[in-house]
């Protein structure tokens, strides 16, 4: 009994604490393209800290109450009809905030995240440092499935990418090919680590030290 009321007085505690944080509301959107990418993201964090528990119909309806002005106003009227004979069905609002980014996102963002992604190479850095990165620089781009797995191939170093295309099981998915990758390049790490410490213990002995060089797996 006195765990329940521990844990009861925690969760008060917690739901106090998320209702004293200030957290930002999203500035009316008209359907301008290069305020999309704002919008969706305000709207994102203000419905994961305030609106979490709430039905996706009142979650949806919520984002609606923002976008006023301009042809948005079409759009949503649109939406609202489709909504409500039921020619349209959303099962969150991720959904929904991922069709406000199609509809009035344009071409140009999508455009420049396709020309960083196949730019990006993981270089001198860790396997960690770039999955990061390339996370990162794919977000938006439209590619996922193969063609974002040829994109992390192509970008990784050439080492990583040949043991890991000559492995008996080879990754597919691209969450498979970011955790076999990261292993891959930290095991490697770890050994270069361990040879050089090794080999300044014979140095010490006699011989003068060579040069260190960056780590890349060859």
């Amino acid at each position: 009994m006195g765990q329940q009321g521990g844990r009861g007085e925690g969760g008060r505690t917690a739901a106090a604490t998320e209702e004293a944080t200030e957290v930002a509301k999203p500035q009316i959107f008209d359907g301008t393209p290069s305020k999309v990418s704002g919008f969706v993201g305000a709207c994102r964090i203000y419905i994961k800290t305030r609106l979490r528990e709430a039905s996706v119909e009142a979650q949806i309806n919520w984002v609606l109450s923002y976008i006023q002005g301009g042809l948005a106003d079409i759009w949503k009227e649109n939406v609202l009809e489709e909504l409500e004979i039921g020619e349209i069905e959303f099962e969150n609002v991720g959904e929904f905030l991922a069709e406000i980014r199609r509809e009035f996102g344009g071409g140009d963002e999508e455009l420049v995240k396709v020309a960083e992604l196949k730019k990006i190479e993981q270089g001198g850095r860790t396997m960690e440092e770039f999955v990061q990165d390339f996370k990162r620089t794919a977000r938006g781009s439209g590619y996922e499935g193969r063609p974002l797995v040829e994109e992390f191939k192509r970008g990784m170093n050439r080492g990583i990418r040949r043991k890991l295309m000559e492995a008996e099981n080879p990754p597919t998915s691209i969450e498979n090919w970011y955790r076999r990758a990261m292993a891959l390049d930290r095991n490697w790490r770890e050994s270069r680590k361990e040879e050089e410490r090794l080999r300044g213990k014979k140095e010490t002995m006699g011989g003068a030290p060579k040069q260190e060089q960056r780590q890349i797996m060859p």
